[in-house]
């Protein structure tokens, strides 16, 4: 973004970047809501879910649980999954938590176990596993989370997880294989795109915190905004910004609904 513009648009700082503090968020009842159901269930030390698509907002509402679990009680790991093998998920989360990944599967899962129950004995921490895109694991790994939760014959609550990942992690927890790790969860929260309202406010809040009185955005511009990032947070932080830009070059005090489509065809083919 020109270094000039804020002297134009009135921004203190990067509009619509995605460095932005937890306490700068977009405190909607959209993500507000889910991510209170979240927090209940890993305050019961029960395990939940996230399903959200791609662009919605998904890690920022992750950031935003986490940073509302205090450390006195609790101690957050976050892996971020691919496909893996069970052994080296198990390695991932163990390098997370300081455990030593090497030797075998039972090995592996052992050590995790008798970290997570040093976690709330010794430590009287609770301990969380945020494991995210938990839609790309393979049924058989995610499988292994109904063994590293099983504490005591399965009398024990220790460990807490939250899966996080796109709309096909619902589908993965349908399958027979893993009736044993999805009765374990306690709630399964949802984000979606925000509507045509709810867009606007968003670019409204996103200017605001960046310094600018109002948002610099025409009444085309809103809509088309809305009309071609229909709600998604990520198409918009791309869009607003580069429309923005387009509008300073062509010495514009406001974005209208051309710099919008301008910004469109620079950004996406």
């Amino acid at each position: 973004m020109n270094s000039t513009m804020p002297g134009r648009f009135g921004f203190h700082s990067i509009p619509f970047t995605r460095e932005i503090r937890v306490a700068d968020r977009f405190a909607h009842e959209a993500y507000e809501r889910p991510r209170e159901y979240l927090r209940r269930a890993v305050d019961k030390r029960m395990s939940a879910a996230l399903i959200a698509p791609a662009g919605t907002g998904k890690t920022t509402l992750l950031r935003t649980l986490m940073g509302s679990l205090p450390e006195s009680r609790y101690r957050v790991r976050y892996v971020k999954v691919t496909d893996l093998s069970k052994r080296d998920l198990c390695r991932e989360i163990a390098t997370s938590v300081g455990a030593e990944p090497a030797g075998n599967y039972p090995t592996l899962v052992r050590r995790l176990q008798e970290r997570f129950t040093n976690d709330l004995d010794v430590d009287a921490v609770r301990p969380v596993l945020f494991l995210d895109d938990s839609h790309g694991m393979r049924p058989e790994v995610l499988g292994i989370l109904r063994i590293l939760t099983n504490f005591d014959m399965d009398s024990r609550l220790v460990l807490s997880f939250v899966l996080a990942g796109q709309p096909p992690l619902a589908q993965l927890l349908r399958d027979q294989r893993l009736v044993d790790v999805t009765h374990r969860l306690a709630h399964c929260a949802t984000l979606r795109p925000l509507s045509r309202k709810e867009t606007a406010d968003y670019i409204e809040h996103r200017c605001r915190i960046a310094g600018a009185a109002a948002a610099p955005f025409d009444g085309s511009a809103l809509p088309a905004l809305y009309e071609i990032g229909r709600g998604n947070l990520r198409a918009t932080d791309h869009l607003a910004p580069q429309a923005l830009e387009l509008a300073h070059d062509n010495q514009c005090d406001v974005v209208d609904a051309q710099h919008v489509t301008e910004a469109r065809r620079l950004l996406w083919p």
